[in-house]
């Protein structure tokens, strides 16, 4: 009897990969045109050293050595999610940690030391674009 195999898949539906595309993408040429000086980094562990958590993105101070952002895209998920990123950025001590809603297009917004802000919460401070504008 022939035995097909069983692959493991991913749990990434093609919106949620189409909006960390367009985030990456669209983040990567103002990382290569010196507009932002943190590269975008698709599904990278958050800590090289040993085996970590992988945010759908992080941007990367490279010199520094220093995660700045984690972004999490979310469908049904989102506020698991937003407990995740804010409990890495805290782990970690990122910065600023995004959770894009694409299903109902809404975006959280986890700052270290202050929790939650609801004022502007898809501004990142650390690059100083909104980032509901890569997503559109």
């Amino acid at each position: 009897m022939l035995e097909i195999p069983t692959y493991m898949g991913a749990n990434a539906p093609r919106d949620h990969q189409r909006i960390i595309a367009k985030l990456t993408a669209r983040l990567y040429v103002l990382f290569e045109t010196k507009q932002i000086q943190y590269e975008p980094l698709p599904e990278t562990m958050i800590d090289d050293a040993k085996t970590s958590p992988t945010p759908d993105i992080i941007l990367s101070d490279e010199v520094a050595g220093n995660n700045m952002v984690i972004i999490e895209v979310a469908g049904k998920g989102a506020k698991l999610d937003f407990q995740k990123i804010s409990d890495l950025a805290e782990q970690y001590e990122v910065p600023e940690g995004f959770v894009y809603n694409y299903q109902k297009e809404t975006w959280r917004k986890y700052q270290l030391g202050i929790g939650e802000v609801f004022d502007k919460p898809s501004f990142c401070e650390s690059i100083g674009y909104d980032l509901n504008e890569f997503v559109k």
